[in-house]
C-alpha cells in the first residue's frame, strides 16, 4: 500500500456513500458516510466532490495529512468502460492515493460475500434502489450487465417498484386494471383520502419524489396479505433476481458446480418472506448447485478487503477487517452475512 500502509475504500451509492481508511494489517482507522453518488446528473467532477469532504474526513480523524498507498473505489453509475474511465481519471487527479482502481459498486457486494482465503469465484445480485449483478470466474474473468434501466433491459429495484405500484393503484382506482388493495394502501401511508389525491401531490411535489421509496414496503405488505396484483409484482422481482444469477453464472461457466450467488440491497435485506421463498424456488430450479448467501455487511466492507488483497494482505488481516464490522450493529446479526433462505428446500 506504498510508504504509508494504509488504503482508502470507496463504496458510493445512489443514496450514501461510504469511505473508510484501513491499514494493510486489517485495522479500520477511520470512516465517513456522505449523500448519493450522482454523475449522471451533476457530472463527474462534482460527483467526485462529494468523495472529497469524505476522504478529508477519515484523514483528519486519523492524522494523516498525504496520499496513501491504494484507494479502491466501487461506485454506482460505472456501469459502462468508458465511466470506469471517466471516474479513475478524475479521482486519480485528486492526488488523494498512488494507484487507483474504479469497479461498480456491485462488485464491492460479490467482494464482502466471498472466501479471502481463494481465487474469487461467485456472482452477486444487488437489489437496492435498483438492481445488478455482477460475476467473476475463473482467471478473472467477469459478467455484468449494463444496468443503465429500461435501456438496458433492466427491471426491478426499490424505485421501479414503486412505480409499478403506483401504476397498478392509479388503474385500478379508474377502472382500467384489475382491482387491488394497493389503491387504498399507498394514498393511506401518506395520510390520503385516494389515489387521485396522491397523484396530485406527487405531481405537483407537494410530495416529494424521493419519498416514493417508502411505498415499497407497502408493497411488500399487501402482497402478504394476498393481494394478486401486488403478489405478482413480489413474483416479478423475484424472477429477475433469479434470471440474472442463472445467466452469469452459465456465463461463466459456475452454473454446473457450487458458486456463490451472494444477495445483498435493501430489497432482498428486508427478508420478504415471499420474495425470499420464490428467489430460492428458481434458483434451486435454475441453478441447483449455487449456494445463496445474503450479505447484511454494508458493502464499503468489500470495497476494503479489495484494499487487502491488493496489499497481500495476511489472514489475520483480513479476520480482524471482517471483525470491525462483526462489531458494527449496523452490519446486521453476524455483521457480515446470514444463511439466504434461497435453496433451503435442498
Amino acid at each position: 500500500m506504498g510508504l504509508t500502509g494504509t488504503a482508502l475504500a470507496v463504496d458510493a451509492g445512489n443514496t450514501k456513500t461510504d469511505v473508510v481508511l484501513v491499514a494493510a494489517d486489517g485495522t479500520l482507522l477511520a470512516s465517513a458516510r456522505g449523500g448519493g453518488f450522482r454523475p449522471p446528473a451533476v457530472g463527474t467532477a462534482r460527483a467526485v466532490d462529494v468523495l472529497a469532504d469524505l476522504v478529508d474526513s477519515v484523514r483528519e480523524q486519523a492524522g494523516l495529512p498525504g496520499p496513501v498507498g491504494h484507494l479502491s473505489a466501487f461506485l454506482a453509475n460505472a456501469d459502462l468502460p468508458a465511466e470506469e474511465a471517466d471516474l479513475t481519471a478524475e479521482i486519480s487527479g485528486r492526488g488523494w492515493a498512488r494507484t487507483v482502481a474504479v469497479r461498480n459498486d456491485t462488485f464491492a457486494l460479490l467482494r464482502a460475500g466471498l472466501p479471502d482465503d481463494r481465487e474469487p469465484l461467485g456472482v452477486a445480485v444487488v437489489c437496492g434502489a435498483g438492481i445488478n449483478c455482477a460475476g467473476l470466474g475463473r482467471g478473472g474473468t467477469t459478467a455484468r450487465f449494463p444496468a443503465v434501466g429500461r435501456l438496458s433491459g433492466d427491471w426491478g429495484g426499490g424505485s421501479h417498484l414503486a412505480d409499478e405500484a403506483l401504476w397498478s393503484a392509479a388503474r385500478a382506482e379508474d377502472g382500467r386494471g384489475a382491482p387491488t388493495e394497493l389503491a387504498r394502501a399507498l394514498p393511506a401511508h401518506f395520510g390520503l383520502a385516494a389515489m387521485p389525491d396522491l397523484i396530485e401531490a406527487l405531481h405537483l411535489r407537494a410530495l416529494p419524489d424521493h419519498r416514493r421509496h417508502e411505498l415499497v414496503p407497502v408493497l411488500f405488505a399487501v402482497a402478504a396479505s394476498g393481494d394478486a396484483v401486488a403478489r405478482a409484482l413480489v413474483a416479478r422481482q423475484a424472477e429477475e433476481v433469479a434470471l440474472m444469477a442463472t445467466v452469469a453464472l452459465r456465463r461463466l461457466g459456475l452454473l454446473d458446480e457450487p458458486a456463490p450467488v451472494i444477495l445483498g440491497g435493501s430489497v432482498l435485506t428486508a427478508r420478504h418472506p415471499l420474495l425470499d421463498e420464490r428467489v430460492g424456488q428458481l434458483l434451486s430450479e435454475r441453478a441447483p448447485k449455487a449456494v445463496p448467501r445474503l450479505v447484511t455487511a454494508p458493502p464499503v466492507l468489500g470495497a476494503a478487503l479489495d484494499a487487502l488483497d491488493r496489499a497481500g494482505a495476511t489472514a489475520e488481516a483480513y479476520e480482524r477487517l471482517r471483525g470491525s464490522w462483526a462489531q458494527d450493529p449496523e452490519a446486521g446479526p453476524g455483521g457480515e452475512e446470514a444463511e439466504a433462505p434461497a435453496n433451503s428446500a435442498r
